[in-house]
């Protein structure tokens, strides 16, 4: 057990004092999001939305994750990420307060399209300020500790967002993702100052940078990652429906089950992914897995009545993304060298993005016509097709990096 123990505590050691603040900092941003996984409830029971309705809503949610990753890359290329990250969790603040007051279907597009729009400016802009707080060889492992700390922040957001809802009403809920954000910024300014904090690994301008759009085997991943994030994002629109409409699940129950996936994420993902570190593979071999366990996720879903399933779902799901997205994180930073980080990084979070469009209103779309059945099960396909393309990815860097390899052993017999 005390072996065990402090193989745990080792896969935190290394790590950056910047590093850490971010984590806290996400933490309290994600704490707060609470909103998000209820989204889809909240507009079906208490504005009475059909699930057609809610599709295109979760589409203008899509929309904004967009435009907000693309404008937070191009203003952190521009301003830098400290002024982007303090604007979007200051105004975000305020804007996720609002939504509360929206109630038409038009107002609520506008309103969730514009929060989200400021909200995802940050995600672009935190993959940078990693690069340059984080020392290269502990680069996987600083993302590992952003995502425990957003899925901490995820497993205490539900389950609380669940009882404010039983206890009180939905209106708390915008309250207080609105003030964590607040407290986030304000937090940001305080103590990651550029003025104080040091930068470790500065990202360094390349002489003749290369776009990202210009580079053929980086669509290939965005286009993977636009399809693991399509089943993946699932999990927050249309399988909480599932949960309650087949299952018979209250808030409170979908919400402590939303919050063991963020629990197993705190306990799990650092040692996971140092192991996985150690076993010397490649990023691209680590995401191939954790798509494979994310698509077996949807597949379970059909395989009987028992409410245990949901728990071997949850739980397939869970260890995927565990392996699935520290890795992706890592192969895109990596990308990122041959061009301006902060453009690489945008198309990293517009593939996800583009799965908040497509992902939700397509899953409800299907729902409403065919079932979750059928649905879970084109789910379960495009998982597939998204392997697929991992491994022709992985035969494209490997011809890439035989061609380097080449080039420099005629180099050096010059």
């Amino acid at each position: 057990m005390k072996k065990i123990y402090q193989g745990y505590i080792s896969s935190f050691e290394g790590l950056s004092k910047e590093v850490w603040w971010l984590a806290l900092i996400t933490l309290i941003n994600r704490a707060g999001t609470m909103v998000i996984p209820f989204l889809s409830l909240y507009l079906t029971k208490s504005l009475n939305f059909t699930l057609g309705d809610v599709g295109w809503i979760m589409t203008a949610f899509g929309l904004g994750s967009v435009v907000g990753s693309w404008l937070g890359g191009k203003l952190t290329d521009t301003i830098g990420y400290y002024k982007v990250m303090a604007g979007s969790l200051i105004l975000s603040s305020l804007m996720f307060i609002s939504l509360q007051f929206y109630q038409s279907f038009w107002s609520i597009c506008f309103g969730v399209f514009l929060t989200i729009l400021v909200a995802d400016t940050f995600r672009p802009a935190i993959f940078v300020a990693l690069n340059a707080y984080s020392k290269p060889k502990n680069k996987t492992r600083s993302l590992t500790l952003i995502r425990l700390a957003i899925n901490l922040g995820f497993s205490v957001g539900p389950a609380v967002g669940g009882i404010i809802i039983t206890t009180l009403d939905y209106s708390g809920l915008f309250w207080i993702d609105g003030i964590t954000c607040f407290f986030a910024g304000l937090l940001l300014l305080y103590i990651l100052n550029p003025k104080k904090a040091r930068i470790i690994d500065e990202v360094k301008t390349v002489d003749d940078p290369q776009s990202a759009y210009s580079d053929f085997p980086y669509w290939i991943f965005f286009f993977a990652m636009g399809l693991f994030g399509f089943i993946f994002l699932q999990y927050f629109s249309t399988v909480p429906i599932f949960y309650e409409k087949v299952h018979g699940l209250s808030e409170y129950e979908i919400g402590l089950l939303l919050g063991m996936n963020g629990f197993v994420i705190f306990l799990l993902e650092m040692p996971l992914v140092k192991y996985f570190e150690t076993k010397g593979w490649s990023h691209i071999a680590n995401m191939l897995f954790g798509v494979f366990l994310t698509t077996i996720s949807m597949l379970v879903l059909n395989m009987g009545e028992w409410v245990g399933i949901l728990v071997f779902g949850m739980l397939f799901m869970t260890i995927g993304e565990m392996i699935a997205f520290p890795f992706s994180n890592a192969f895109a930073l990596k990308r990122a060298k041959k061009g301006n980080a902060g453009e690489y990084m945008a198309l990293y979070s517009i593939a996800f993005s583009f799965s908040h469009i497509f992902g939700h209103n397509s899953g409800l779309q299907l729902i409403e016509s065919f079932g979750f059945e059928v649905t879970w099960y084109v789910m379960t396909g495009l998982g597939i097709v998204c392997c697929m393309l991992l491994f022709i990815l992985r035969k494209k860097i490997r011809s890439e990096e035989e061609t380097t390899a080449e080039k420099v052993v005629k180099l050096k017999s010059l």
